[in-house]
């Protein structure tokens, strides 16, 4: 079994219920973090961690993702006649970030599903998947730290944060058997208990390493309510037969899933930047006179 990892699934059919009305003609994962959007960001990330193809599950009303990380032609003429060149440079970045794959979910059946939705570009390799709720600011790229634990366990990984008891039953919670630090080798997985009920305050977070036999785990997992196939069901059912490991990945994490999730993250990665901190800094200091009511 070829051990690199380069491959990784970005499940991305979902409805983005949680942002409509705008989510109603824009997909959740085109919203903009200041000038780009979160699935740039990720993509991103994947590519600064080692990863060579990106498999985008797609579903009705995704034609944005797809064309965001096209190449335009017309674009690019237009910004070269007007002499924009720094833009012309960082569009036509975009489509050379990594080889871009698409599937497509016809029907919401879940993010187990999704996965096996894009089993066709897999060929039997251990591949990342990433959501698009979860952005993380950090020294090393989230990934790659779960790709460097995968390197020691040859096992699944699963990211990991730390989460307030109160917020535990918005999570799935693994309950650890033992613990080396940061690397927690998991006896359960629990969907989003009670807090009294919960074996631990490691909460699952979207970015995951998994090994190819994922896949048959997946389709043997029962389907829960409505047919769906959940990608939790597929490690409950894969941990019966190998370990699975969980890592409390470094960094601030952002649900871009979440509207203060996503104001919080175009706030601080605003604040970061050059053309853009500046201003906002003069903007905070003016509202901080103002007695909010």
């Amino acid at each position: 079994m070829k051990q690199s990892i380069t491959k990784a699934v970005f499940p991305a059919a979902g409805f983005g219920t949680r942002f409509l009305p705008i989510t109603k003609s824009q997909p959740k994962e085109m919203l903009p973090i200041v000038d780009k959007p979160v699935i740039q960001y990720l993509v991103e990330e994947a590519v600064a961690s080692g990863i060579k193809d990106i498999i985008i599950v797609t579903g009705r009303g995704k034609r944005a993702i797809e064309d965001h990380f096209d190449y335009s032609p017309e674009l690019e003429n237009n910004l070269v006649e007007k002499g924009k060149h720094s833009l012309l440079k960082e569009v036509r970045q975009i489509p050379r970030l990594a080889n871009f794959i698409y599937a497509r979910q016809p029907y919401p059946l879940g993010d187990g599903h999704a996965v096996l939705c894009a089993e066709g570009s897999l060929n039997g390799e251990p591949f990342a998947i990433m959501f698009g709720d979860d952005i993380i600011d950090s020294d090393i790229p989230a990934l790659k730290q779960l790709i460097q634990a995968y390197e020691k366990t040859k096992s699944p990984i699963i990211g990991l944060q730390r989460v307030p008891k109160s917020e535990v039953s918005s999570y799935g919670i693994i309950e650890p058997i033992n613990s080396n630090g940061r690397l927690h080798q998991i006896k359960s997985l629990i969907e989003k208990p009670s807090p009294n009920k919960a074996p631990s305050n490691l909460g699952i977070i979207g970015k995951y390493i998994v090994t190819p036999d994922i896949i048959p785990a997946l389709k043997k997992a029962k389907p829960s309510h409505g047919g769906e196939i959940r990608l939790i069901d597929g490690f409950r059912e894969l941990i019966k037969t190998r370990p699975i490991y969980g890592y409390e990945i470094e960094g601030t994490r952002y649900d871009t899933g979440d509207k203060i999730g996503l104001l919080k993250a175009t706030i601080d990665f605003a604040l970061k930047r050059p053309d853009t901190g500046p201003e906002i800094r003069k903007h905070f200091a003016k509202m901080c006179k103002i007695k909010f009511k």
